[in-house]
């Protein structure tokens, strides 16, 4: 009896799959989140406090976050946290193409929570630090930077999850040390986004999207020019080590 009742249990369950998707979009949600109150929240901190943490806090937040991030709910469903990196995966054939507009609404959507959260506690402040082109630079060359910045952190992804490197968890560490380089010397200009997610919170919230362009075409780009470094670096995608990392160990669709 207790065996029967215990199948019983489990064919009342989601199967697996259903249920380890169901997961994912909930963790690119959280994921998104977190790193966008991070973000976001180094800024509107910063000016509240009147500079007492810094530039070099505010870009180095969200690098830790996002290795925090990937070590501790990785497995749950890639730990993408940015649409650009679910587009390159895809493009890579290592992450079915129907599942890439759930990951994107769920990333969007926990960057827009993100910034509520922040207004509700503090206000409008520093524009919910919304990504522009900085003193000195106009969209078009922010729009540049970004895809550059983007295609060095989408090849860092690409590369170490592919069997090649098979780097495994250390991928958070070079994850991470490749956004708060990127953010420490080019955030005066662009602000390192290279994610449209994170950019769309500020932007969403305040109501201001007069430079989001910028923070769309440039990080799409450099995560195209990123899939084309790979396909000449390693070849056709489809490799197994990291399909299993894009989609976080889940049943191989």
């Amino acid at each position: 009896m207790p065996e029967q009742n215990r199948a019983a249990q489990v064919a009342r369950r989601p199967g697996p799959a259903s249920a380890f998707r169901g997961r994912a979009l909930f963790a690119e949600l959280l994921g998104t989140f977190l790193l966008t109150l991070v973000a976001s929240g180094g800024v509107v901190v910063d000016q509240l406090s009147h500079g007492a943490i810094g530039r070099p806090a505010e870009v180095t937040g969200p690098a830790l976050m996002v290795m925090a991030i990937i070590l501790f709910m990785g497995g749950v469903g890639g730990a993408h946290v940015n649409p650009t990196v679910t587009l390159a995966f895809a493009l890579r054939q290592e992450f079915p193409w129907k599942r890439v507009p759930g990951y994107v609404l769920s990333q969007l959507t926990g960057a827009a929570l993100a910034c509520l959260v922040l207004t509700a506690m503090f206000g409008p402040v520093a524009m919910l630090g919304a990504t522009q082109p900085g003193a000195g630079a106009t969209d078009l060359q922010a729009m540049v930077l970004e895809m550059i910045l983007t295609a060095g952190l989408v090849s860092t992804i690409l590369g170490t999850a592919s069997s090649a490197q098979n780097v495994g968890p250390l991928s958070a560490l070079a994850i991470g040390g490749y956004i708060a380089l990127a953010g420490l010397w080019s955030s005066p200009l662009s602000g390192a986004s290279m994610n449209p997610a994170r950019s769309f919170g500020p932007a969403a919230v305040t109501g201001d999207f007069a430079h989001y362009w910028v923070y769309i075409a440039g990080p799409v780009a450099g995560a195209l020019a990123a899939v084309a470094f790979a396909f000449v670096l390693r070849g056709p995608g489809g490799d197994v080590a990291a399909t299993r990392a894009a989609q976080g160990g889940a049943p191989l669709d």
